[in-house]
C-alpha cells in the first residue's frame, strides 16, 4: 500500500514538473518568436528624395539585426499620405501581415493642408483602435508643423498626439524631427523633407520607444 502511495506521489511530482517545464518552454518560444513591425507613414518614412536604403526605416532594420532582435519590417509608408488614406489602407495591411507592432507616423500632410484637426484626430484614433483590436502594440509618432495656419492651429496640432497617447494609453514619440527641424542644413531644397544625413537622428527619436515595445 505504501509502495503504491510512493509511486503515485512520484508520478504526480513528475507530472507537475513536466507541466512547469512545458509552460516555461512555451513562454520562451512565444517571447522569441519572430515579430513584424508595420510602419504606416508618409514621405518622412517613405525615403522621399533620398536613395533607397538611407531612410530611418531601413536603418531601423539594420539596428534590429545589430541588436539581435528577431523582427522584420514592413514599410507601408506612402508619400503624400494623410490620416484618411492610412485609415483606409490599414485593415488590409493588418490582415496580410499580422504585425506585432504598428508604428503610426501620419498627420503631417493633414496639417500642412490645413485639414480639420477633428478629422485627423478621429482617423488616428480609429487606426489605434483597429491595431489594438488586431492584437498589435501601437507606437504613435508625433509631428509638429510651421505656424502657417496660425499659432493656435499649430499648437492644437502638436497637442493632438499627446491627447491621443494619454487617452488610448499607447506610447508616443513626441516629435519625429526632434534635433532635425531646427537645422536647415539637414533638409532638402523643399525645406520639408530631411536629407539622408538626418535619418539616423530620426531613428534615434523612434528607437527607445520601439525597442521597449519589442522587448516586452
Amino acid at each position: 500500500m505504501q509502495d503504491n502511495e510512493r509511486k503515485l506521489g512520484m508520478s504526480n511530482r513528475l507530472l507537475r514538473w513536466f507541466a512547469a517545464w512545458a509552460l516555461a518552454l512555451f513562454a520562451t518560444c512565444a517571447y522569441s518568436a519572430p515579430k513584424t513591425v508595420l510602419v504606416l507613414g508618409d514621405s518622412l518614412s517613405a525615403e522621399y528624395g533620398i536613395m533607397r536604403g538611407q531612410g530611418w526605416v531601413p536603418l531601423l532594420e539594420k539596428r534590429l539585426q545589430s541588436e539581435r532582435i528577431d523582427a522584420g519590417i514592413v514599410n507601408a509608408s506612402v508619400s503624400g499620405e494623410t490620416t484618411s488614406g492610412g485609415k483606409a489602407r490599414l485593415p488590409a495591411l493588418l490582415g496580410q501581415h499580422r504585425p506585432s507592432v504598428v508604428v503610426i507616423e501620419l498627420g503631417g500632410n493633414d496639417g500642412l493642408r490645413g485639414l480639420p484637426l477633428s478629422a485627423a484626430e478621429a482617423n488616428l484614433r480609429a487606426m489605434i483602435a483597429e491595431s489594438l483590436k488586431a492584437n498589435a502594440k501601437v507606437l504613435l509618432v508625433g509631428m509638429q508643423i510651421p505656424p502657417n495656419y496660425g499659432r493656435d492651429y499649430a499648437e492644437k496640432f502638436a497637442g493632438m498626439y499627446r491627447k491621443l497617447s494619454q487617452e488610448t494609453k499607447v506610447p508616443l514619440v513626441p516629435f519625429l524631427l526632434e534635433g532635425v527641424a531646427s537645422r536647415p542644413d539637414l533638409f532638402q531644397a523643399d525645406r520639408i523633407h530631411p536629407l539622408a544625413e538626418a535619418q539616423p537622428l530620426m531613428l534615434e527619436n523612434i528607437w527607445p520607444h520601439l525597442k521597449q515595445l519589442l522587448m516586452r
